[in-house]
């Protein structure tokens, strides 16, 4: 067992997440192992209908507070009842986690992002390319739960960044000297490929070359085809600018002489009752069909699409490859690669995995890598912890970073100097209470 540092380890923690799925079990079982106090679950079940509600987050934690005491959770009432009086010495640490993974809460983020609802839209990174189909806030309360169908993302978004806006704001409100593991505001512009991309290129990180449309925003296919014209790109990556886990991403190419077309994409798509609909199949399908590939490419656009040149991969035993490197406290730490006979990755379509140690690559290849991700992660100096999606381009020449996920960390059977990625991002933090109340004395 490892012994824990003479400090402050016992400040708050208030964990914002989907409160017993895999993420939030793994992180309340890495502070188990290293004997720190449990963090306090506020699920965004109850944060959306404090929202919805028009209550303020002082008025959720007393209730969350009272549902403890009945539950018998004396200590957990406790410390919110501290926190909310103000007797700790310094305000809550806080981790947003990811909203995924939960239809009820992805219904009521599209209710959120409703054009009828109110909400605070100031960090939704591009709202003048805020745009999507469209649905109320009523009519998406009503929707049901289709597996792996794709509901309105684009005003999924606006009600995530509306969240975010307003736990933002909630927060300073009630704990003016808290501390967010990342900060709200930095998690829109990571969720955000468009805007993403953008800051990270003018930051001098390098980022494939993106298209873009004359208007500004892909409007269609037609638009899509005349920008790959006139850039002389015939192959290219089209993604849903806030999609996640491969959903809602297409490798597509047209054929320069004989412009046939061909997508590879996770998007399935059926005509039910009269009606098209999209769905993440769950696995890499092939279409070659130009009628089922521009329908798909509408719908996309008309969602809001992050373009961007195809850049061949590295190769390992006869596969392509890129890293998913972990950046914890401008460290490089865990990292694994993604190897694939296709162009996309990602884990989750049952592509190999690789620990970064056993895949022999050379140590400047290694190394370039890490230095990538950590240069990209200083982009973003008011968050602690992200995972970075690294390309080694197979012609040779500097990494280029393909995305960055504030949520990135969920990595299996992955360690880093004998901890999993919680287990290390807590073992920081206990590190950085070590250092505040050094400071402090």
């Amino acid at each position: 067992m490892m012994k824990m540092w003479d400090s402050n380890v016992n400040e708050p923690f208030i964990l914002f997440g989907n409160s017993g799925n895999r993420r939030t079990t793994g992180l309340q079982e890495a502070r188990s192992r290293l004997m720190l106090p449990s963090a306090l679950e506020v699920s965004y079940t109850d944060v959306l209908v404090a929202i919805r509600e028009k209550h303020s987050l002082n008025e959720l934690m007393v209730r969350i507070a009272a549902q403890d005491s009945v539950n018998g959770c004396v200590q957990l009432q406790e410390s919110i009842d501290q926190l909310l009086k103000g007797r700790v010495d310094r305000g809550p640490l806080l981790r947003l986690d990811a909203p995924g993974e939960n239809f009820e809460v992805e219904r009521e983020l599209i209710a959120l992002g409703a054009p009828d609802a109110e909400g605070d839209d100031s960090l939704l990174p591009w709202p003048e390319w805020a745009h999507g189909t469209g649905i109320l806030a009523a009519e998406a309360r009503r929707l049901q739960e289709q597996r792996g169908r794709i509901w309105h993302p684009a005003q999924w978004f606006r009600g995530y960044c509306r969240l975010l806006a307003w736990l933002r704001h909630e927060v300073d409100r009630l704990w003016p000297s808290k501390r967010w593991m990342n900060d709200p505001a930095e998690v829109a512009v990571m969720f955000d490929k468009r805007r993403c991309s953008a800051v990270l290129d003018q930051a001098d990180i390098r980022v494939p070359p993106v298209l873009t449309a004359s208007g500004g925003a892909f409007r269609d296919a037609v638009d899509l085809h005349a920008a790959m014209k006139e850039s002389g790109f015939h192959r290219v990556f089209v993604k849903i600018f806030c999609g996640s886990g491969a959903s809602g991403v297409m490798a597509y190419q047209v054929h320069p002489k004989t412009h046939a077309e061909l997508a590879v994409t996770t998007i399935g798509t059926e005509i039910i009752h009269g009606q098209r609909v999209y769905y993440n199949a769950g696995r890499l399908r092939r279409y070659t069909d130009k009628q089922d590939i521009h329908a798909i490419l509408n719908w996309l656009c008309s969602e809001g699409v992050h373009v961007e040149r195809w850049i061949p991969k590295a190769t390992l035993n006869g596969r392509v490859y890129d890293v998913r490197q972990l950046v914890c406290e401008s460290e490089a730490c865990h990292a694994v690669l993604r190897l694939s006979h296709s162009p996309i990755t990602n884990l989750h379509l049952r592509n190999e995995r690789l620990l970064l140690e056993e895949a022999g690559l050379p140590q400047s290849t290694v190394e370039s890598v890490q230095h990538t991700a950590k240069a990209a992660m200083r982009v973003f100096p008011a968050s602690m912890v992200a995972g970075l999606d690294v390309l080694v381009p197979a012609h040779g020449g500097r990494p280029y970073v393909l995305d960055v996920n504030p949520f990135g960390d969920l990595l299996y059977r992955v360690e880093h100097q004998g901890w999993n990625p919680y287990e290390w991002e807590m073992l920081h933090l206990a590190n950085r209470s070590v250092v505040l109340e050094r400071k402090d004395r």
